[in-house]
């Protein structure tokens, strides 16, 4: 069994799955969420909303961010089990097998896709680009 467990959190239903999957298939493991901040999101949102969205995106995210978090603890404590959560901004996939190769990470559990859409088609498959390249096993919740 792995000692530390990184899950990859976007508060998406299937992000609540992967987690759920985690809590209840690892529950002596260290588990960590994840969320990453897309820089190129902020393109996006400058692009349709001007420059009052350019001053505050990254509040907003962060704010957002927040707001995931406190879902994933709230699932984690209906498990009885606390989890670290952590914020990142980069690209997802760079950022979660960054921070997996970096904390000593022995699992990656993840939803099979976060985005939907439009956006999935046009950055690809963040589950598909960690599976690739990961050092240790992912699982893939769909």
């Amino acid at each position: 069994m792995p000692d530390n467990v990184l899950v990859a959190f976007d508060g998406s239903p299937l992000a609540e799955r992967a987690l759920t999957y985690a809590l209840e298939n690892f529950p002596d493991a260290t588990i960590t969420t994840i969320y990453v901040i897309n820089p190129i999101d902020s393109v996006v949102d400058v692009e349709a909303g001007g420059l009052p969205v350019a001053e505050d995106w990254y509040d907003n995210a962060q704010e957002r961010a927040a707001g995931i978090h406190t879902t994933a603890m709230d699932l984690a404590a209906e498990h009885g089990i606390d989890l670290d959560t952590v914020t990142e901004v980069d690209r997802p996939a760079q950022a979660i097998l960054e921070y997996a190769d970096d904390h000593d990470i022995d699992q990656i559990v993840m939803g099979s896709h976060g985005r939907s859409g439009m956006d999935r088609m046009l950055l690809g498959s963040v589950a598909e680009t960690v599976t690739r390249r990961a050092r240790i096993p992912v699982t893939i919740i769909g």
